[in-house]
């Protein structure tokens, strides 16, 4: 055969495969208008001149993709069996670190999958190939961590209570609305505000308070499951920052009418995004019986010093920090203590248990927070132990008022005084709501006809629309708050309360010959307190 008449092909480059496989893919509808066919693309009031100047600075390719993910899931899946054939649970500081993955599979799982629901939608409203492509893939890697989460954490359900039902917790307790109602505002914006509430301020911003001091403080309290899929997940977030930060230079380069939305964005989901994680301020500094480091210190590596050197760069665009973050700064040394100190108070109705810090804790918070600890958290703390040695435990009977934005309790100081809780109040068409910030209320007025509709669950309770099937509210034996709790799948009793009576702490002891409870605040170093027996209650 005479080859010289076919000679080989030229292997291509990676820039020219990169084309091929992405812009290569795409065509212009023929039978259709464009504008049917990507119907969400202009509401937004976004211009796009050129899709083709988006640029995907990893170049990856679907052959690519799929090598890389096989490679991660082998030594993910590795790491994670050995860990449950070594009874690796047993090994982590103490069960009251389970807890904190209750928190995690309950909350941030759920919003792994719902990720990757928001950019399979982006995948098919974008007319972009390069986007296209980029959303399709980041689809892909929010549900690989959404099952990598669940398997790695799935062994801890064999021994611990609270974690088998995480979806339906997730649509249905009451303090898991915070972060469901942060995708579901996420979910329902357009387009460009979907990518711009997830991938740029959250993961671009945000995200690095996940995936840096938290996995940190797994690898410390010797869970290497959730380590090894926060490690597997780490290569992937790369790419979400890149992405995401190309997103907002790519909107800001292609019109200047863009800048007033895209700043407007940012301003949004920056605070969502820091009200949010007030869940992880509280898990860092309470749940951890390790601790790697604080909220506050957290706050200022990723946020005040890398998130300002962001804004700095983006200066040039036009774009300046975002509404709020003063505010975030003056509340980092208050955020995790008034979080903690409201899940103490609701501990009845929520599924983990809540305990007091221990005077050791208390003296490793007071050396993290100098200026706030003592002085307005440490005297409550010191009394409801006091409570506590009585047989007095403190507990709130009612349920508490919810703001209409994030849907956080009113639980927040003003940022000047903390003694002084911040309450923001205002009016549409005739009917008030209630913030628990400027931040909140300002969001607010920019679309009120959106939060109106917000699910409260606290309302939803008072109106009777938290009971399961076949309930009978007029029963003489009737307890609202008790059948609330078991349509939100939390048994009442069991999976909340106090720690040291437990059946994790029970347990814990049990198994390992190792007190659960060993920070646990004591009466006297003679004379341990015994736990008092919960009392009934009932909501007023």
């Amino acid at each position: 055969m005479n080859t010289t008449m076919n000679p080989p092909a030229k292997k291509l480059s990676l820039k020219e495969n990169y084309a091929m496989l992405t812009r290569g893919l795409g065509w212009e509808p023929s039978y259709e208008p464009k504008d049917e066919v990507y119907r969400a693309v202009h509401f937004e009031g976004i211009k796009i001149h050129d899709w083709d100047k988006w640029e995907d600075p990893f170049r990856l390719t679907m052959d690519a993709y799929w090598k890389y993910q096989g490679e991660k899931e082998k030594k993910l899946y590795a790491i994670i069996d050995a860990f449950q054939q070594n009874n690796g649970q047993f090994n982590v500081s103490d069960a009251r670190y389970v807890q904190a993955l209750k928190l995690f599979v309950t909350g941030i799982t759920c919003l792994e999958y719902a990720s990757h629901r928001g950019f399979n939608i982006l995948s098919r409203e974008f007319p972009g190939v390069a986007p296209r492509i980029a959303a399709q893939m980041q689809s892909l890697d929010e549900l690989r961590h959404a099952q990598t989460q669940i398997h790695a954490m799935s062994h801890y359900n064999k021994y611990f209570e609270g974690m088998a039902e995480f979806p339906e917790m997730f649509d249905r307790a009451w303090y898991l609305s915070i972060p469901k109602s942060f995708f579901e505002d996420a979910i329902t914006g357009g387009p460009f505000e979907f990518i711009t509430a997830i991938s740029f301020s959250f993961e671009y911003v945000l995200t690095n308070l996940v995936f840096m001091p938290w996995m940190s403080g797994a690898a410390y309290n010797g869970d290497m499951s959730t380590v090894s899929f926060g490690f597997s997940a780490q290569s992937d977030e790369a790419r979400h920052m890149t992405l995401g930060i190309e997103v907002i230079k790519f909107l800001l380069e292609q019109d200047p009418d863009n800048l007033p939305i895209v700043q407007g964005w940012i301003d949004k989901w920056f605070w969502r995004g820091y009200r949010l994680l007030s869940l992880l301020a509280t898990m860092m500094d309470y749940m951890l019986p390790k601790r790697v480091m604080s909220w506050a210190e957290a706050w200022e590596i990723y946020f005040e010093q890398n998130g300002g050197a962001l804004f700095a760069d983006l200066a040039r665009y036009g774009v300046r920090m975002p509404l709020g973050w003063e505010t975030t700064v003056k509340e980092k040394g208050h955020v995790s203590h008034q979080v903690w100190c409201t899940l103490y108070q609701f501990r009845h109705a929520a599924g983990f248990p809540v305990w007091l810090p221990s005077a050791e804790e208390m003296d490793w918070l007071s050396a993290k927070y100098p200026e706030t600890f003592d002085k307005y958290y440490r005297p409550r703390y010191e009394h409801w132990a006091e409570l506590e040695r009585q047989g007095k435990p403190f507990a709130n009977g009612t349920l508490p008022q919810l703001c209409q934005v994030c849907q956080w309790p009113q639980l927040f100081t003003e940022e000047d005084d903390p003694t002084q809780v911040c309450y923001r109040e205002g009016t549409y068409l005739g009917e008030k709501f209630h913030f628990c910030s400027d931040g909140c209320q300002h969001i607010f007025n920019q679309e009120p006809e959106k939060f109106v509709h917000a699910h409260l669950p606290v309302h939803q309770i008072y109106q009777g629309n938290y009971f399961n099937p076949g309930v009978d509210p007029t029963a003489p034996d009737f307890n609202p708050l008790v059948e609330a709790l078991k349509y939100m799948r939390i048994q009442p009793g069991v999976d909340g309360g106090d720690f040291a009576t437990h059946a994790d702490a029970v347990n814990w002891q049990k198994w390992t010959g190792r007190p659960a409870n060993m920070h646990a605040p004591q009466a006297t170093p003679a004379t341990p307190a015994t736990p008092a027996a919960e009392p009934e209650r009932k909501i007023a």
